[in-house]
């Protein structure tokens, strides 16, 4: 007895075979440059010490790739890559002002805090 409930949808496809491999080098497009950036991350992270001199760049240098991926994930995943350029605007504007709204708390309190930590010696 067979199901009417289950869809089949490979049979619904309605691209060609050259579309089909349009679309698989651009998922192995996304995924390498998403897997450079991940190790680009972790190779600072792991060889550059942290009471190194050029240490505070690093964490910008983090902080910036990690918007950058967020940012390719939302133009690739939620196809925002293919809109037009003043609703990509619209859409990412506030998002990247949030971001450094909170980059702008947390900076500010940490150097807060730190000033309270060296006040009190420890």
């Amino acid at each position: 007895m067979e199901r009417d409930d289950i869809i089949e949808y490979s049979l619904d496809t309605h691209h060609s075979e050259e579309e089909g491999v349009k679309m698989r080098k651009k998922i192995w497009q996304v995924t390498a440059i998403l897997t450079l950036i991940t190790i680009v991350e972790v190779a600072c992270g792991a060889f550059i010490k942290q009471d190194s001199s050029i240490w505070h760049l690093v964490k910008w240098g983090f902080i910036i790739l990690t918007i950058v991926k967020a940012a390719y994930i939302v133009l690739v995943f939620m196809h925002l890559g293919h809109e037009k350029k003043s609703l990509k605007y619209i859409i990412l504007v506030p998002y990247i002002i949030f971001i450094l709204y909170l980059l702008f708390i947390l900076l500010t309190e940490s150097t807060a805090i730190d000033r309270v930590l060296k006040a009190f010696g420890a």
